[in-house]
């Protein structure tokens, strides 16, 4: 088999233009033009609006190339596109070969016969998205998410570069990974499906290798061998087209938190007549992997089992990390992954409305443990299913499954975003009685049959939110995975969180701003540096959403007067908030399994429900993520604090006022640990104090006693607890009983110094949240926007200079 690249000697232009610009392939149309200085950058101002109309137009490609000579003596010769975004015609030598009409699918065309020794023209006209959904919905008007366009649910491509609740209108378009042509002699496999057989000390993988064949040759031998080689180097081979083979004494693959990520490389050369012609080559991970679904006395189980373990998934949810494809890199999603997992995450959302992932993103999910929860790419709408249409994504998901099934990480496919819930519970876009049938048919008939063909092992779930289909209440906070956001858009205060025990909460969230820097990244006028400014509100798409920062954010804290002390308030209300659902998910480990919080990433510089933002800038959010879902975690349900309806009559404050400690203990070892708490004055001096030892066995949550507080004064006293495991302090936090803005904080008077690869941080009193920042925001810290008993405490320096550091807590928000 032969392989060559053809992603250089690129040029682009718009469709009846004379001039031609470089092209970078893989890219997009959009960073082409941002680079051939022929559009501003998209993402500065209300630039958006001018990119848009860039995409009311054709595009044409063109790359010329000598094909080796090699090829001219293949029985076949194909044209491969990885990924092409999305109406496309395809022209070889002035020849049509060929169209594409699916952003998610591999796209092949047969050249045989076709190429020339040198100066092949290999070009590509990109056809308006705009236009293509525009006349589409005139002939159909099948309808979507509000903040998308009109018409985006008829075409097969991302649907958030349409617009979203956090992304713009900007569909780029493009040649956005490898083009290449393929040789084949005789046959090649195209692919092998491994099957794992999991007994005591032994693995057996069962293959079934899928070989293209050239008729020509159906009386030629064909053998394969495969090659094993296992996470210590060592290397067996197995000749003689085996079907199955054992591996004794396995090293299996754990998720991030329960053991190590080992990997298996698996090769299979395939032989016509003993000499070599094609080969296959993977990496795996041995494990079992599913999803623990039993009726039990709260109802039905919904959890990740692995290895025969029943985990607690923690993570985010991820979207595409760009709304310009072309700028999407190995390295960018390699730090935003490494970064996850600092935060303790085991687990990651696909969520449905973006694009399947690069082959890197998954290879990285293998290496660093985060369990892929993989949604097909369908979101908030309803589709009407053709004859075309049903061929046409058919086709996109076995593309995908047959791409992604190998993956260690690969823990569940799930069918769509949202529709079960909206189209099954008050129908919801639904403008006719076939679009309910074709939900049904598209992903609890059409999918899993598609699965049982060519991933049965991989475990499928119809929908997210959903209770295992057929409109069963899909939102059901006893069964299956749910979506809650009753904290946010209901306006809900973030005590509701405790008022649910979900079985596996996949989607919850709410906003903050990025940070000034990033701010600036988007508009440099002071003029704009107004939550509600024309400007602010345009890197804002959830409507309202500034507004109702702003109504949370009197409920919590003393009004900002400053804008940066207030891009500050908001990121610890979002980090609270969310931090308030995790803990309390979390104690009740065993009922809720689950806790997916929405958002990991941005796509652009907006302000958003996302812990890390665009530029690759943790918010506070991300450094409480490290805490919340830290394998040893204490937590404290404080009960009696002050009612969100309670007026500033003190007599109708509560004052039963008690604090109920918690460990969580998610790893494999069981823990002998000790739990200290005390109450403090605002100089944090200890008036009372308890230390208890405490015996947590692995996978589980403990409460401790309730412990009552009759005598603390609401205003100027407080509760510090800590978790120490061999005197090492693990966990730890702070709990007042009033709102923070009527808490009486006494200036910490916050100071560092900076030794090596550590700053030393000491304070003079009580400090909530403690912020350290360099000029350009961009520190990444072994921990930050922590809370500090006095004294000292000391951070190690992961990102970033460490010079001009500013320090910052509660106490200034003023």
């Amino acid at each position: 088999m032969l392989h060559q690249n053809l992603n250089s000697n690129w040029k682009m232009r718009k469709a009846g233009e004379l001039q031609w610009s470089p092209a970078i392939v893989p890219g997009s149309v959009y960073t082409d033009l941002l680079r051939n200085g022929s559009m501003d950058d998209p993402f500065w101002k209300d630039n958006e609006n001018a990119a848009l109309e860039l995409m009311e137009y054709d595009y044409e490609y063109e790359s010329r190339f000598d094909a080796g000579a090699a090829f001219f003596e293949m029985d076949k010769v194909f044209l491969c596109f990885e990924g092409i975004d999305t109406i496309a015609d395809i022209y070889l030598n002035g020849k049509s070969i060929g169209n594409t009409y699916n952003m998610h699918r591999i796209w092949r065309f047969d050249v045989t016969g076709k190429l020339q020794d040198t100066g092949n023209i290999l070009k590509v006209i990109l056809h308006s998205p705009t236009q293509y959904i525009q006349e589409a919905f005139k002939k159909c008007r099948t309808l979507g998410s509000e903040d998308a366009m009109d018409g985006f649910v008829h075409i097969r491509k991302a649907h958030c570069m349409f617009g979203w609740d956090w992304g713009a209108h900007l569909p780029d378009a493009g040649i956005f990974r490898e083009v290449s042509l393929l040789g084949i002699e005789k046959a090649r496999i195209e692919s092998v499906y491994i099957k794992q057989e999991h007994k005591r000390d032994t693995v057996i993988l069962n293959f079934e290798p899928e070989i293209e064949y050239c008729k020509m040759y159906d009386k030629v031998h064909y053998e394969y061998k495969v090659e094993v080689e296992n996470p210590l180097g060592v290397t067996a081979v197995y000749k003689g087209s085996p079907d199955k083979i054992t591996i004794t004494d396995p090293m299996l693959w754990w998720p991030n938190g329960y053991g190590k990520q080992y990997l298996y490389n698996i090769k299979f050369t395939l032989y016509a007549d003993e000499k070599e012609i094609s080969t296959w080559e993977r990496t795996i991970g041995l494990r079992t992997m599913t999803m623990k679904i039993e009726k039990d006395q709260w109802g039905e189980s919904f959890a990740h089992e692995v290895n025969g373990i029943t985990i607690f998934a923690m993570g985010a949810d991820y979207i595409p990390e760009d709304h310009l494809i072309g700028r999407t890199t190995k390295e960018r999603t390699r730090r935003l992954l490494e970064d996850a997992k600092h935060a303790n995450f085991n687990a990651v959302r696909v969520w449905g409305g973006g694009y399947y992932p690069e082959d890197w993103f998954f290879d990285l999910c293998d290496e660093l443990g985060l369990i892929v929860w993989q949604d097909f790419m369908f979101a908030c709408a309803v589709y009407e299913l053709t004859k075309d249409f049903k061929a046409n994504i058919r086709q996109e998901f076995i593309d995908n499954i047959k791409r992604i099934r190998h993956h260690a990480s690969l823990g569940l496919w799930c069918g769509n975003n949202e529709m079960e819930q909206f189209v099954g519970e008050n129908h919801h876009w639904v403008t006719k009685h076939s679009e309910v049938r074709d939900y049904l048919i598209m992903y609890e008939e059409l999918i899993p049959d598609i699965l049982s063909e060519h991933d049965p092992q991989t475990f499928y779930w119809p929908a997210s939110p959903s209770s295992g289909g057929s409109f069963d209440k899909p939102n059901d906070p006893d069964r299956g995975d749910v979506h809650y956001w009753e904290v946010w858009h209901g306006n809900k205060p973030f005590s509701e969180y405790r008022q649910y025990f979900f079985r596996y909460a996949s989607e919850f969230g709410f906003q903050s701003f990025p940070c000034k820097k990033t701010i600036e990244t988007f508009t440099d006028d002071p003029a704009d540096h107004n939550i509600f400014s024309y400007i602010m509100e345009k890197h804002q798409r959830n409507y309202g959403a500034n507004g109702k920062i702003m109504n949370y954010l009197q409920q919590t804290y003393l009004y900002p007067t400053s804008f940066d002390i207030f891009l500050y308030a908001s990121q610890l209300l979002q980090a609270e908030a969310i931090r308030y659902g995790v803990e309390h998910f979390r104690r009740n480990r065993g009922r809720c399994m689950g806790a997916i919080y929405w958002q990991l990433n941005d796509c652009w510089p907006v302000i958003s429900w996302s812990s890390i933002d665009y530029t690759g800038r943790w918010k506070a959010l991300h450094y409480y993520a490290k805490r919340f879902f830290a394998p040893l975690m204490l937590s404290c349900q404080e009960e009696g604090m002050m009612s969100q309806k309670a007026d500033m009559n003190r007599e109708h404050f509560e004052f039963e006022k008690s604090i109920w400690l918690s460990v969580a203990n998610e790893s494999r070892k069981d823990e002998n640990l000790k739990v200290h708490f005390a109450v403090r004055n605002v100089d944090a001096e200890i008036i009372y104090e308890e230390i208890s030892e405490v015996f947590v066995p692995a996978l589980s949550s403990i409460w401790l006693d309730k412990k009552m507080l009759p005598d603390i004064d609401i205003f100027n006293e407080y509760v510090s607890y800590s978790l120490y495991s061999n005197e090492n302090m693990v966990s730890d936090g702070t709990v007042i009983f009033s709102y923070p803005k009527y808490f009486k904080y006494k200036d910490p008077k916050l100071s560092y110094s900076v030794s090596g690869n550590e700053i030393i941080i000491k304070a003079q009193a009580y400090a909530k949240s403690v912020e350290v920042q360099n000029d350009a925001e961009d520190l990444v810290l072994s921990d930050n926007y922590f809370d500090m008993n006095a004294g000292e405490k000391r951070l190690t320096v992961l990102r970033g200079n460490v010079t001009d550091l500013r320090l910052r807590s509660v106490f200034d928000i003023k």
